[in-house]
């Protein structure tokens, strides 16, 4: 049991690490690896959860969304274009592999409408106002 939390922390770490990299650098995607920290730190350590679920990063980029409130139009398309721009690349580089092709698009489909649809638009702002 402890090799797991152990673990847990580990990858915890390295997604906020990664999660802070995707702040600065346009291509790699920040909030799914939030969440991926966010998920290992609360199953591993109450104490690493309450310092992620504090730190700025966490504020600005997840809270909104994790409370159930939706995000903000701008974080939706990052999320959007980032996603894309690597599909697009996986897209090309599988010329090919139809299999891969066809995966990738309906991957890329859904994850489209679960952004547009799925996910309830905020006006910046409100991500951090009591409901």
């Amino acid at each position: 049991m402890k090799l797991k939390k152990v673990l847990l922390v580990i990858i915890g770490c390295i997604g906020v690490g990664f999660g802070a990299l995707g702040v600065v650098l346009p291509i790699l995607p920040t909030v799914p690896f939030l969440l991926l920290a966010a998920f290992c730190f609360a199953r591993s350590s109450e104490r690493l959860n309450n310092w992620f679920t504090g730190t700025k990063l966490y504020k600005n980029n997840l809270e909104s969304y994790v409370k159930g409130k939706g995000m903000t139009r701008k974080t939706k398309i990052k999320i959007m274009v980032t996603v894309t721009v690597l599909m697009t690349i996986g897209f090309i580089m599988m010329d090919q592999v139809l299999m891969g092709r066809i995966v990738l698009a309906c991957v890329w489909v859904f994850h489209i409408l679960y952004f547009v649809f799925g996910v309830k638009t905020i006006k910046a702002g409100q991500e951090n106002m009591q409901i």
